[in-house]
């Protein structure tokens, strides 16, 4: 059996693993490299794994950065089936038609701007391509087994992370010998608002790990709630707004859910609030229709609040003008709105007309990969780019990393001791994280592995 690792090998984005037996040909995740436009383009225009030649992608969760290049397999071939969770596949049915939107706008933007005679910037995919793909998922139950081959099943275990996401354990059949694969995903952290703990596997002949926060320890998740008080409570004191650069799919819901204890509390100020994401918009529906599969804090809220993600001072922004007016309003506000690492969507001109005031606040509550305009404001530079404009960076940048929902080195050091209690853990290989990441976490895998682990590069293989 042969692993490559064709993507979040060596870095964070782009996650795509293929296994290779002698009978099939499987893709783990789908994702798109994200990060300095040219050279994210670059990754991201073609395939080396063969689309037409795949016998299944399984897909861990629903991130651009894990799901992103699904619709570009199907145009250049693939045609067989895409397994995940229930949750996932609903929500990646709204990421990749929101991206392929994106992808539509960006090539008439960047068409514009070449020179008379050069040809069109094409889209990576269309909503077509979208459609086509969405016919090949095929959703699974958490913990039941699906046999893909008779040589090669599969089942999905919560990993914590968003809404959906799955840890994948493999039982792959070959020449008489049965080896026990368990890919992560991104695991998620314990204790985290809205989200069940990852789930614990017994053992495993090859891991397939992220390492995202190899060298961290998060801050509690439980200190964020009072943090995001403080912020808001100083801005209000000054009358200034505070952005919240915030992903449509998870940081967005979570953000919510501790604004409403806040008012439900009644610690928060009445200050309005608003969700300026359509897309997160539509995503927040799902986590009300899947609300059964979230913690016990939830299902306890929901006795006496029939909506964790909806209060009487929270707006949902529809349209763009209404997105426009809020650059407009005087007073106090706080505006939460997409992307997360600040490169595209509305969240570039609410940030555009505040960085300049000192009054204000940019709160950053993830990671922000090298070379996005995340990055270069918590770098707090002097000055940052904005649609090709220089802007001073005066506003107060506060990072809240306790929202993290990537596992941090306590969190690994739980699982993998867990995992390898009462069996053991052979062969390890550590994606998903930039260098010093993968490399601390190597060193606290090193201790459970019968082998020293891996951190395999791009376009790497391997014989397990």
């Amino acid at each position: 059996m042969k692993l490559t690792f064709f993507g979040a090998a060596g870095e964070v984005t782009g996650s795509q693993h293929l296994i290779e037996t002698r009978k099939l040909r499987v893709l783990l995740d789908c994702g798109m490299f994200q990060g300095a436009r040219a050279e994210a383009r670059r990754k991201n225009e073609s395939f080396q794994c063969q689309p037409a030649k795949l016998d299944a992608v399984i897909l861990s969760h629903a991130h651009i950065d894990h799901c992103g290049r699904l619709p570009q397999l199907y145009r250049d071939g693939f045609r067989e089936h895409v397994f995940c969770t229930s949750a996932t596949a609903d929500i990646a049915e709204l990421m990749l038609m929101d991206s392929a939107k994106i992808q539509l706008e960006d090539a008439l933007y960047l068409t514009r701007k070449l020179k008379p005679g050069h040809p069109p910037v094409e889209p990576l995919y269309t909503p077509d391509d979208v459609e086509g793909l969405m016919r090949n998922f095929m959703p699974l139950d958490f913990h039941e087994w699906h046999e893909l081959a008779s040589d090669f099943r599969l089942r999905f275990h919560p990993a914590g992370h968003i809404l959906g996401s799955a840890i994948t354990e493999m039982e792959i059949r070959e020449r008489g010998e049965v080896k026990r694969i368990v890919f992560t995903g991104d695991l998620g952290r314990r204790d985290i608002p809205l989200l069940v703990d990852p789930a614990v596997l017994q053992g495993c002949d090859v891991l397939i790990t992220e390492s995202t926060y190899g060298n961290r320890i998060h801050p509690p998740a439980s200190d964020i709630k009072q943090e995001l008080l403080r912020i808001i409570l100083d801005a209000v004191s000054v009358g200034g707004r505070v952005i919240i650069p915030a992903f449509s799919l998870g940081r967005t819901q979570q953000v919510v859910y501790y604004l409403n204890e806040l008012f439900n509390e009644k610690q928060l100020p009445r200050v309005p609030i608003f969700v300026d994401s359509p897309l997160a918009t539509r995503l927040t529906k799902i986590f009300r229709r899947y609300d059964e599969t979230l913690d016990a804090d939830v299902s306890r809220t929901l006795k006496h609040d029939r909506d964790v993600f909806g209060f009487e001072l929270l707006t949902y922004v529809g349209s763009q003008r209404e997105s426009m007016e809020l650059n407009r309003r005087e007073g106090s506000c706080v505006i939460i709105s997409a992307s997360g690492m600040c490169e595209s969507g509305r969240v570039v001109h609410h940030l555009k007309h505040s960085v300049r005031d000192e009054g204000n606040a940019i709160v950053l509550i993830g990671y922000q990969a090298p070379h996005t305009l995340g990055r270069q404001i918590a770098e707090r530079r002097q000055y940052i780019r904005i649609f090709d404009r220089e802007y001073p960076l005066r506003a107060r940048v506060e990072q809240l990393e306790g929202l993290s929902a990537h596992a941090d080195v306590e969190d690994f050091k739980w699982w993998f001791s867990e995992m390898s209690a009462d069996s053991h853990i052979g062969q390890a290989f550590l994606v998903h994280g930039e260098p010093r990441s993968a490399e601390a976490l190597a060193e606290l895998l090193r201790d459970y592995c019968d082998e020293d682990p891996v951190i395999p590069q791009r376009l790497e293989s391997f014989e397990v």
